[in-house]
């Protein structure tokens, strides 16, 4: 058997049943590929050790005592710092939050507990879920580990790269514009934004409410249905939370049948400004799936080129109302307070140390479309352009199952590469923003190494909305067909 930080989910989980590992070795194992790798790497921001293994020798009790458990217990898991986790430190990259316990848990965090699995520590993330590198954090940046020289996507590079290096086989991430599936798909791991409403945002700090949606990340196709599974579903503590049954993506995951499935390849997703290695490697796998049963067809979806225009107003107007609770009065971090300065000056004081540069520049964006006298020209505009880019998916699912496309125009840049061009930065989201825009699901799934720098490619699946098992078939069929590339361990 190969050393216990090697092994995906599916056969930890399968380890641990047939009595060849327990889930405290296989945490320890974890631990000690964290310290060993993660002073380079920088995935996360808190090991949660003594905790985790505590956790783990339950679950070996329980397990022990012939208790019925689930299909993941005992499995480590790393979640993204934007998710709260009683006891433990949640910053979301943030200063401003700097040292902050949370008194409750989120609710996918407390069902992956509820499912009996270990949860590591927090990870790293652009601050507030605010970049596409995670070069923004208050913490410092993550390290790509395929190549520690380039950048680990983003907002959620911590959790992919905690994957991808073998610190922990599964992790849970949060997607407003791309921020699980640009990470897995730079690093070579598999990463699913669910529907809107199909998982539950409560205990997620908000960046942008209309748009963020938790998710799972992992090695696997499987491995990352079988979370999938384990953290959706109704939460009535969640307004946007969709009462409905999960879909069947484990089911899904398992067969990969592809046959007569109709699959649609965006034209606008495509061409002027996408790297040629990673349109050759998408072009191949849409054949490998023709060679699988698959229907191809060309879809157009018009409004697509506005999505990034709209997004950059609808979510930063979001996200300044969402952080106006950082006011330096009620939590978090407090500058100035020393009976010299007004509220109004410490709060300046506060909001000027503890945010970042890309927090401020779209908090200010944000302000301004939503002022007297532009909120309908900016944001009123940009909802109409979001009304129109789900008008194009509904009249695209008419014709076909699925949409396809590149994940990122481009493979991982190096660190330093675009910090100081934002709109740089923003267009790797070109092909991940529409999805959010519009609440449907989408995954991104390895499709090889672009042949000009031997770095990973991503293959983006997209779904109507509640048919998030349309993803996992595609993705088994890809990886079945391509292999697993399973990141840099």
């Amino acid at each position: 058997m190969a050393a216990l930080h090697e092994l995906t989910a599916t056969q930890l989980a399968e380890a641990f049943r047939s009595g060849e590992a327990s889930s405290v070795e296989a945490t320890q194992a974890c631990l000690d590929r964290i310290a060993a790798v993660d002073g380079a790497i920088h995935a996360f921001l808190h090991v949660d050790a003594d905790r985790a293994l505590a956790t783990a020798a339950a679950v070996d009790r329980r397990r022990a005592a012939g208790e019925p458990l689930g299909p993941l217990a005992g499995v480590p898991i790393a979640v993204k710092d934007a998710f709260t986790y009683e006891g433990a430190p949640t910053t979301c990259g943030s200063r401003i939050l700097e040292g902050w316990i949370p008194p409750y848990t989120a609710t996918v965090v407390q069902r992956v507990l509820d499912a009996g699995m270990v949860v590591l520590g927090k990870t790293n993330m652009d601050e507030f879920a605010m970049g596409s590198s995670t070069e923004n954090s208050g913490f410092g940046p993550t390290r790509n580990p395929v190549d520690p020289e380039r950048i680990p996507g983003g907002s959620g590079g911590g959790s992919a790269a905690a994957v991808a290096a073998g610190e922990a086989p599964l992790a849970l991430g949060s997607d407003t514009g791309g921020s699980i599936r640009q990470p897995a798909a730079v690093t070579g791991t598999v990463g699913a934004k669910p529907t809107y409403g199909g998982t539950s945002r409560y205990g997620l700090v908000a960046m942008a409410s209309s748009l963020d949606q938790p998710g799972p990340c992992g090695r696997t196709v499987l491995d990352t249905a079988l979370l999938h599974a384990v953290i959706g579903g109704h939460d009535e503590r969640d307004s946007t939370s969709i009462d409905a049954p999960v879909p069947p993506v484990v089911e899904a995951a398992q067969s990969g049948d592809v046959r007569g499935l109709r699959i649609g390849v965006v034209r606008e997703l495509g061409g002027e400004g996408y790297a040629p290695g990673v349109e050759q490697r998408f072009h191949e796998a849409v054949e490998r799936l023709r060679g699988e049963g698959a229907e191809l067809h060309e879809v157009s979806c018009p409004h697509f080129g506005l999505a990034l225009a709209a997004y950059y107003l609808i979510m930063p107007s979001e996200a300044s109302s969402n952080l106006a609770r950082f006011d330096s009065i009620r939590y978090g971090l407090r500058v100035g307070d020393d009976g010299a300065n007004s509220v109004e000056q410490v709060m300046r004081l506060t909001r000027g140390q503890g945010f970042g540069a890309e927090v401020k520049r779209r908090v200010i964006l944000g302000t301004y479309a939503l002022s007297s006298g532009y909120y309908e020209a900016y944001y009123g505009s940009a909802q109409k352009v979001r009304t129109l880019i789900g008008e194009d998916f509904a009249r695209a699912f008419e014709a076909v199952d699925v949409l396809v496309s590149p994940t990122c125009p481009t493979t991982a840049w190096k660190l330093g590469e675009r910090v100081d061009d934002p709109l740089a930065m923003y267009k790797a989201d070109l092909c991940t923003i529409p999805v959010n825009l519009a609440g449907n699901c989408a995954a991104s799934f390895p499709a090889g190494l672009a042949p000009e720098d031997g770095l990973p490619v991503g293959f983006q699946v997209i779904a109507p909305v509640l048919a998030d098992d349309r993803l996992y078939r595609v993705g088994a069929a890809l990886e079945r067909v391509l292999g697993n590339q399973g990141g840099a361990r």
